[in-house]
């Protein structure tokens, strides 16, 4: 049994922890708040672009941008894999690195090369020990998200699509849907498909509301790249939003934990002072009683 100097020791050992991650907690609520922020407003845009680019390809008689092209050689596959650069998030990281896991089981096949664009630390540092030779980029997020970065990579991966070196671009990452769910997420980026209306009639009566100039394909050429940019830097909103909830969520379950614990060996410690004055007062009794 653990003597009194040790339990105390182990209690002030846990308070310690106690205090770290309970301001963590308060660190990724903070952010959070940020990040939610950041991500309720970049999803009406994203969705509104989505939608603006349908209607103007209901205009164009055939596909006119190379982004929106399907490639008939399925010869190579590109993996794009968002995490976070810090782990303490619970599976947070392990879910989006799984998700990826599956598509390259499940797609790898159909493809004779598969490349990885990796964005985060905790990518980068799983897919290095098990798929070093498919890594074709690999970068940390870097504190906040920005356009810029995300612009970069949105574009690099456009650049590789025109020129033929990737047939097909899948996005993987974490959508943020709530502070207690963040649910991984596998979505086509190249080819760029916008989302197709329900019918042919309301496709156009929306279309008709509006007058392109000066042509559908001028307006492609310049809403297409930006789609497939603004695409990569929602997921990289979503995956920073859902990284810091699933860090609140997880210090303040180890806060929890702490508590508990601390209960514990503060009963434990009561008990073993308890009976170390039991077995003083014994021994007084019995010297007392030897003495007479």
């Amino acid at each position: 049994m653990a003597n009194l100097r040790d339990i105390k020791r182990r209690i002030g050992s846990v308070q310690s922890t106690q205090k770290i991650t309970s301001a963590m907690k308060m660190v990724a609520a903070a952010k959070l708040r940020r990040a939610q922020e950041a991500i309720e407003d970049a999803r009406p845009y994203a969705v509104r672009m989505r939608s603006t680019l349908e209607q103007v390809s209901q205009g164009v008689l055939e596909e006119t941008h190379p982004l929106l092209e399907v490639h008939e050689d399925r010869r190579s596959l590109e993996v794009v894999v968002i995490t976070s650069d810090r782990g303490l998030a619970a599976a947070f990281n392990a879910n989006a690195i799984k998700a990826a896991e599956r598509i390259l089981a499940k797609r790898g096949a159909e493809f004779v090369e598969v490349g990885l664009t990796l964005l985060g630390k905790k990518a980068v540092d799983h897919f290095k020990r098990h798929r070093a030779k498919q890594i074709t980029y690999a970068s940390p997020i870097g504190g906040d998200v920005t356009y810029q970065k995300a612009a970069d990579v949105a574009r690099e991966l456009a650049r590789r699509y025109e020129a033929g070196d990737v047939d097909e671009v899948v996005l993987v990452f974490n959508e943020f849907v709530s502070t207690m769910t963040q649910t991984p997420r596998v979505s086509q980026l190249l080819p760029f498909e916008p989302p197709k209306a329900d019918g042919a009639e309301a496709v156009a009566e929306e279309a008709s509301a509006y007058e392109i100039e000066p042509d559908p394909e001028a307006l492609l050429a310049a809403l297409v790249p930006k789609a497939v940019e603004v695409e990569v830097f929602r997921a990289l909103l979503e995956n920073q939003a859902g990284e810091h909830a699933a860090r609140m969520t997880a210090m303040e379950s180890a806060t929890k934990n702490t508590e508990e614990l601390i209960e514990k060996l503060t009963l434990q410690y009561n008990r073993a002072r308890q009976a170390a004055i039991t077995g003083e007062l014994v021994e007084i009794v019995t010297g007392a009683q030897a003495l007479d």
